[in-house]
């Protein structure tokens, strides 16, 4: 992927910090690791967090993400299909078993 453009913050606020409880949180890097943070608040955020990442990356970083990424929930996936007008197969997540109806056999 290509690297994502920044436009406003710099470090993730304090309080988004229980999202990522299976991080280590003081490695976590805004520019380094967009597209695990967008991910991730996509997925367990809120409004406040969403906001956050348009803020911080912009609507077409969201979009590259919500493309490329095969760890975004059904839910999380049809959402943001929907948001910002994808074909299934515009998005990798919806080709993965996880994200899929039915018996893989």
């Amino acid at each position: 992927m290509t690297p994502l453009p920044m436009t406003e913050e710099t470090r993730i606020p304090e309080e988004f910090r229980p999202l990522f409880w299976d991080a280590a949180w003081e490695s976590l890097d805004v520019r380094g690791h967009a597209a695990f943070i967008i991910e991730r608040l996509l997925n367990e955020g809120d409004e406040t967090h969403v906001r956050w990442i348009f803020r911080t990356y912009g609507a077409r970083s969201v979009k590259a993400v919500v493309c490329e990424s095969r760890r975004l929930s059904r839910k999380t996936a049809r959402c943001w299909q929907s948001f910002f007008g994808l074909r299934e197969e515009e998005m990798r997540c919806f080709g993965m078993s996880s994200t899929t109806n039915g018996n893989a056999y």
